[in-house]
């Protein structure tokens, strides 16, 4: 049977400690699942491989209503692909794929290296500058470029700080939550505009681009999406491109913590460029879990689980389980040397098969993304990291670096070829 904590509630618990909310209790309890009360809602968590594969596989779980609105309606909300089921979800996502996958991760990976190095010499100029809110901008301009979307330098300032608010206010509650809704909801407005005007033949934009698809996509009913919706699903493509931001400076801080992988990838080496990338992705904190409600009952572990029970599955001890990853507190990008790849052990953006679960379809562009700003950062330029606070605090949600990561007298680097043996 699966064991219950004592407490009459654990969501003050989980606010606090983040996320290793769950695996504390696990290892505490001998299980890798536990029941407890989220809200005052029963709720079950779970961890591992095989809790994984039980919450990604089977269709057993809705997505709608699994997370409190405050998260829900900054990450999701009504309509979007994430809180479909079935046929639905997967012809829904039969469009995110076809965008988001193939060329268009390069497209959008080459778009990325062109705004970038157009924003070293102004980071020069300013002397110092905080990664987290620059990398934010490069990849607004680079994604909405990719996408086919029209921006002045005013569009930019106002969709970088709405799309990055997005995702930096997830997990907060209170004024700054409302203000991210906010800031959300005139998103949302501008997005819903340029559907339109697409619609309408008012703005022309490239045959095959992402607001293009979107503008022109129809469901299993064959009607197209209703504008908020198609509003939505041009945001759930933006949004996501942007929060590479996070694992970018992530991918900083791997580069200062280990200067030897620095020196592999400025010599041009790429041999363990993408094994770099996923250990990266697997070590440090970017989902803490993820959340469903049953939606028919089933039986696991000897323990029913009734429709509407909410399920929590931790993303990031499963991805730090000792069972599936040797040493997993050790930043080692050679273990993925041999690794033949699992749908259910590396889930820092969820799990299972792309078209039939919920797993990310935006993973191997992000992938890409990370990768070439690895190159980015250690071949095309030069920077200094004075004294600041790195500290990585488990308990924000989500997790950065306290300073952001502050880098000094950047100066730019013509790029060299890669060596790949």
């Amino acid at each position: 049977m699966i064991p219950s904590l004592t407490v009459p509630d654990s969501s003050l618990a989980l606010l606090r400690e983040g996320y290793t909310f769950i695996s504390r209790r696990c290892d505490r309890l001998g299980s890798d699942a536990f029941r407890t009360r989220l809200l005052l809602q029963p709720a079950v968590c779970l961890r591992g491989a095989e809790a994984a594969e039980l919450f990604y596989s089977g269709e057993r779980f809705d997505r709608t209503n699994a997370f409190p609105p405050s998260i829900g309606h900054l990450l999701q909300d009504l309509g979007s692909v994430q809180t479909l089921e079935g046929d639905a979800h997967r012809h829904r996502k039969d469009m995110f794929l076809t965008v988001l996958q193939g060329t268009g991760s390069d497209a959008v990976t080459e778009a990325l290296a062109q705004e970038w190095r157009r924003a070293v010499p102004r980071w020069q100029q300013a002397g110092h500058v905080v990664l987290h809110p620059a990398v934010n901008e490069v990849l607004t301009r680079a994604a909405t470029r990719w996408a086919g979307v029209p921006m002045s330098e005013r569009d930019v300032r106002l969709r970088t700080r709405e799309l990055a608010a997005m995702v930096d206010q997830a997990g907060t509650v209170g004024p700054r939550n409302w203000w991210a809704h906010a800031l959300r909801n005139r998103s949302e407005l501008w997005a819903q505009g340029l559907v339109t005007r697409v619609r309408s033949g008012d703005l022309e934009v490239p045959a095959g681009s992402a607001l293009s698809v979107i503008a022109g996509h129809r469901d299993t009913d064959g009607a197209l999406l209703t504008v908020p919706a198609a509003g939505v699903e041009l945001l759930n493509v933006l949004r996501p491109i942007v929060a590479v931001s996070r694992y970018v400076v992530f991918a900083v801080l791997a580069l200062l913590q280990h200067p030897h992988w620095q020196q592999t990838f400025a010599a041009g080496n790429e041999t363990d460029l993408m094994g770099f990338v996923d250990e990266v992705r697997r070590v440090y904190p970017f989902f803490p879990l993820i959340a469903g409600r049953v939606r028919r009952p089933f039986r696991w572990q000897g323990h029913d689980f009734p429709v509407g029970l909410r399920v929590l599955l931790d993303i990031y001890g499963t991805d730090h389980d000792a069972r599936l990853w040797p040493e997993p507190e050790v930043f080692r990008p050679e273990r993925f040397r041999d690794w033949v790849g699992d749908a259910y052990t590396l889930i820092p953006q969820g799990g299972g098969e792309y078209r039939d679960d919920h797993r990310c379809p935006g993973e191997p562009m992000t992938r890409l993304l990370i990768a070439e700003s690895v190159r980015l950062l250690t071949r095309s330029m030069r920077y200094d990291v004075g004294v600041q606070d790195l500290s990585v605090s488990l308990s924000q949600l989500p997790a950065l670096p306290r300073s952001g990561f502050v880098v000094h007298g950047v100066q730019p680097v013509a790029p060299a070829a890669a060596v790949t043996d």
